[in-house]
């Protein structure tokens, strides 16, 4: 049987801030200051909580209106899908299709990914370590462009002031969605990757 070496076997432990190697004993990371810890506590629990919470927030974000617009006399409320398809009608295809892409095919896919690797540490199958890795890199990479449909409403909101003309302002959906994200990047943070290893490993001595 092949017995893998980690650094908790070597009696080492790393620093999750800086990355700097410490003998299993110490506490506390003498380069950063940030607690050093074998593996976080009660992780998958709170990878669960923020991911609920944050599908919570995920659905009123897509049924409420995100922007108000008036025009003279005319006042209309678009949801992100109805605002896009409405920027898609103007001739506005790129766009609309980012604010698509961002808003609704990348959050699902950040929620299905993040349900992935919750349920593949805690004894469901998953992918195998290295694909789930790679899916833990993916989630924490695109998690900086999660914004970008709330960044496209303050934008339009700061622009499109004209007062009686024409106004732009966000709707209830900006601050559910904000809020959904945040959770999102909460939970994504809760996880601990390393345990995606101790499965591997657990996994292989079972063999």
């Amino acid at each position: 049987m092949h017995k893998v070496l980690t650094a908790e076997t070597a009696g080492l432990i790393g620093c999750q801030r800086c990355a700097r190697v410490w003998g299993a004993e110490t506490n506390r990371c003498a380069r950063c200051g940030a607690r050093l810890k074998a593996r976080r506590r009660h992780g998958v629990f709170w990878v669960w909580f923020w991911w609920v919470a944050g599908l919570a927030a995920y659905i009123p974000a897509n049924l409420l209106p995100m922007l108000e617009t008036r025009v003279l006399l005319t006042k209309s409320d678009d949801t992100i899908v109805a605002g896009a398809l409405k920027l898609a009608s103007h001739g506005s295809v790129l766009i609309a299709a980012v604010i698509l892409l961002a808003s609704v095919a990348i959050p699902i896919a950040k929620f299905a990914a993040i349900a992935l690797l919750a349920r593949s540490v805690s004894g469901g199958r998953g992918l195998g370590s290295n694909w789930n890795h790679r899916i833990y890199e993916a989630v924490e990479y695109i998690g900086r462009w999660s914004m970008i449909d709330v960044f496209v409403v303050a934008v339009l909101s700061s622009l499109v002031q004209f007062s009686v003309i024409a106004t732009v302002k966000p709707g209830s959906a900006a601050l559910a969605f904000t809020v959904s994200v945040i959770c999102t990047m909460l939970s994504a943070q809760s996880f601990d990757s390393r345990r995606i290893w101790d499965a591997d490993q657990s996994a292989e001595l079972k063999k």
